[in-house]
């Protein structure tokens, strides 16, 4: 799919709180099952209160969020 533009280039930042699993799946080193892991992990504990909370969710850890940090929003 073509991309969002989220992060440097489009200025905006992806709301973790709102993504769907498409939007999700279109951020660097999240894939489709990854996407519907932080989906999950949203509808069982509620929105992230920081980017750092998704290294509670499977196949997210320090490096990854690190990437992410630019890319997303709680």
């Amino acid at each position: 799919g073509a991309s969002a533009g989220f992060g440097a280039a489009g200025g905006r930042k992806l709301s973790l709180a709102t993504a769907t699993a498409e939007e999700l799946d279109e951020l660097p080193g999240v894939g489709p099952v990854t996407a519907q892991k932080i989906l999950d992990y949203r509808s069982e504990h509620g929105p992230f209160r920081s980017v750092e909370d998704l290294d509670a969710v499977p196949g997210i850890g320090a490096a990854r969020i690190e990437q992410l940090r630019d890319l997303v929003t709680p």
